[in-house]
C-alpha cells in the first residue's frame, strides 16, 4: 500500500497563506515530515488562479525537491501549470489527473504519455460523477482506452473510482468498492488509488470512518491512496489490515513497524 501525501494543497488556508506569502519553512516542513512518515509521493497542489498556478506550482516544486527524495503528485487541471512543473521536477512525476472529460484528455494525457508520468484516472466525465459503478466503470474503460492508444502502460494508471461523502448517500462506499473490484477485473495491470477523506465530508469523528472505508478499500483492491501519511493509526491500519490480507511475508513490516514505533502500545 502506497502513501500518496495530501498535505501540500493550497486549498488548504495555512498552505495558501504559505504559497502567497512565499513561506519556504513551512511547506518544506510539511514535505519532510509526509516522506519521513512513509509517503511514496507528495501530492502537490498550488490551488491558485490559472494565471498564477504555473509559477506558484514551480515555486512549491523547487521548495520542496531539496528536502526529500521521493517524486512528486503534480494536482493540477491546468496544462500550463503542468508543463511548467514537469520542466521544473527532477524526479519522473506522477500526474493527477484525466478523467473522461475530453478537455483533460485532450490536453493532460498526451503530457503524461510524452514524459513517462504515471497519471490518476478519475472515474468521471464532463456531466457529472455517476452514481452507479456501472458507470463509473463505463467512463474508466473510455479513459483506457485512451491511455493505451497514447502508448501509457496500464501499470502507469493508477484509477480513481471516487468516494463521495457518505453523509449524502450512504452507499457511496458500497459504489466505491464495487467499481474498484471492477476496475481490477477489466484491467488487471492498473492501480486503484482513491481521495481518502472525501468518504467522510461533512461527517463528525471522521478519522474513525475513514480508517475504516481505507481497510474495506484495500481488501477490494486498493493499493494506494491519498491521504495524511501523518496520522500514525491510519498508518497502523494500513500495516494490521496487510498482514490479516496476508500480504505481508513473515509479518515482517508490521513488526518493523512495533519496533519503529509506529503503534501505539499503551492502550
Amino acid at each position: 500500500m502506497q502513501i500518496i501525501g495530501e498535505k501540500i494543497n493550497g486549498t488548504r488556508k495555512r498552505v495558501a497563506q504559505a504559497i502567497a506569502e512565499r513561506d519556504a519553512g513551512f511547506i518544506k516542513d510539511l514535505a519532510v515530515r509526509q516522506a519521513e512518515a512513509g509517503s511514496a509521493w507528495l501530492d502537490v497542489n498550488a490551488g491558485t488562479r490559472p494565471d498564477l498556478e504555473p509559477d506558484d506550482l514551480v515555486w512549491l516544486i523547487e521548495t520542496i525537491q531539496p528536502e526529500v527524495d521521493i517524486p512528486l503528485c503534480l494536482d493540477s487541471a491546468n496544462p500550463l501549470a503542468l508543463r511548467a512543473a514537469i520542466g521544473a521536477v527532477n524526479k519522473t512525476p506522477m500526474i493527477n489527473s484525466i478523467s473522461g472529460e475530453p478537455g483533460r484528455l485532450e490536453k493532460i494525457l498526451p503530457l503524461a504519455a510524452e514524459h513517462g508520468c504515471q497519471v490518476i484516472a478519475l472515474a468521471l466525465d464532463e456531466k457529472k460523477i455517476p452514481e452507479t459503478s456501472a458507470k463509473r466503470l463505463a467512463i474508466i474503460s473510455q479513459v483506457m482506452a485512451a491511455t493505451r492508444a497514447a502508448g501509457v502502460p496500464d501499470e502507469r494508471v493508477y484509477c480513481d473510482p471516487l468516494a463521495m461523502t457518505l453523509a449524502t448517500n450512504i452507499h457511496s462506499a458500497e459504489v466505491a468498492f464495487e467499481t474498484m473490484r471492477g476496475i481490477k477485473a477489466a484491467f488487471p495491470g492498473v492501480h486503484l488509488t482513491i481521495g481518502l477523506s472525501n468518504i467522510s465530508f461533512g461527517l463528525p469523528a471522521r478519522k474513525y470512518v475513514n480508517r475504516t472505508f481505507l481497510t474495506l478499500a484495500i481488501q477490494a483492491g486498493l493499493d494506494s491512496a491519498i491521504l495524511d501519511p501523518l496520522d500514525r493509526e491510519m498508518r497502523a491500519a494500513i500495516l494490521a489490515t496487510e498482514l490479516v490480507l496476508g500480504r505481508d511475508k513473515h509479518c515482517l513490516n508490521y513488526v518493523r513497524a512495533s519496533r519503529a514505533g509506529v503503534f501505539d502500545e499503551s492502550k
